[in-house]
């Protein structure tokens, strides 16, 4: 058995190698698509997610992980360790995080063995995804099972988040903007750029007057987030939901102005894509605090 394992779920969005490859355990979060519930058994891939978003007019929808389903994953990998590091999507997104706290209690009731901390990344996407990634590394390092989740516990605000997308209907379908905010702002070409607050909240962050903007406004906000900061792993992810050119003009713009990094990039998965839709251009980094 090894000391201890590292999860998270579906929402992390990290590629598939990275999981297999670090021994990370993934919980399905479940997504809704022609009245058909779609997990790890049946997936779409992204590129035809979106695809039928666009060409078909499909509405996508999500539900949280159960509590029940949380157990039956939990219990699957404490056949490797008693000890499980749980790093959970967001509260402030969605309720998954309290079902797998429940699970992770109900199960250390009956089984005193098991020693299982979760905890809410108050994160999304490959903002949860750099959460895992650091952990990983933590351990790799060394930390132990308690260090490391105090590790991360400590430093979660650091975990900072900006995104923008080019479909405001779907923000409004998820009750983020008003109708009339998106049908003005679609007519004026207006591209919001959002981030995720100390909360776990998607929080509008600034208007940009098209897209080339919106993409400018990422990286200031990277620029912003990072000065003073010194950055534990010198990491960057990046994501998008089938606009992997402009993901490109991204990259381009941080190597431009602060030299070579590391990337890690993926499409947006559809649990999370169902509510930014098509078009969403995603940006995570380590900086000083998520506050504005």
């Amino acid at each position: 058995m090894s000391d201890y394992k590292i999860i998270t779920d579906s929402t992390s969005d990290m590629p598939e190698s990275f999981y297999e490859e670090n021994n990370v355990g993934v919980m399905c979060i479940p997504y809704i698509l022609n009245g058909v519930t779609h997990t790890e058994e049946n997936p779409i891939e992204p590129k035809e997610f979106y695809r039928m978003m666009r060409e078909d007019g499909v509405l996508p929808t999500t539900s949280q992980i159960s509590p029940a389903a949380a157990r039956t994953y939990l219990e699957k990998f404490l056949k490797e360790t008693k000890k499980l590091l749980v790093l959970a999507f967001s509260s402030g997104l969605s309720g998954s995080y309290n079902s797998t706290k429940l699970a992770a209690d109900m199960i250390m009731e009956d089984d005193p063995e098991a020693n299982i901390i979760v905890i809410d990344t108050l994160a999304a996407h490959l903002g949860e995804g750099l959460v895992v990634y650091t952990a990983v590394e933590n351990k790799k390092k060394g930390m132990s099972f308690e260090e490391n989740a105090k590790w991360i516990s400590d430093h979660i605000q650091n975990f900072i988040h900006v995104f923008t997308v080019d479909d405001l209907f779907h923000l409004h379908r998820g009750g983020r903007v008003s109708k009339t905010a998106a049908v003005v702002g679609t007519m004026m070409s207006i591209k919001p750029v959002l981030h995720v607050d100390h909360e776990g909240h998607l929080i509008p962050l600034f208007k940009a007057r098209g897209r080339k903007k919106a993409i400018k406004g990422l990286v200031d906000h990277y620029e912003e987030k990072i000065r003073g900061y010194e950055q534990p792993y010198d990491v960057v992810m990046v994501g998008h939901s089938d606009c992997a050119e402009e993901l490109e003009e991204v990259k381009a713009e941080i190597e431009k102005r602060f030299g070579k990094k590391t990337f890690i990039e993926n499409y947006i998965g559809p649990t999370i894509g169902a509510h930014t839709g098509p078009g969403t251009l995603t940006l995570f980094f380590m900086g000083r605090d998520r506050d504005n």
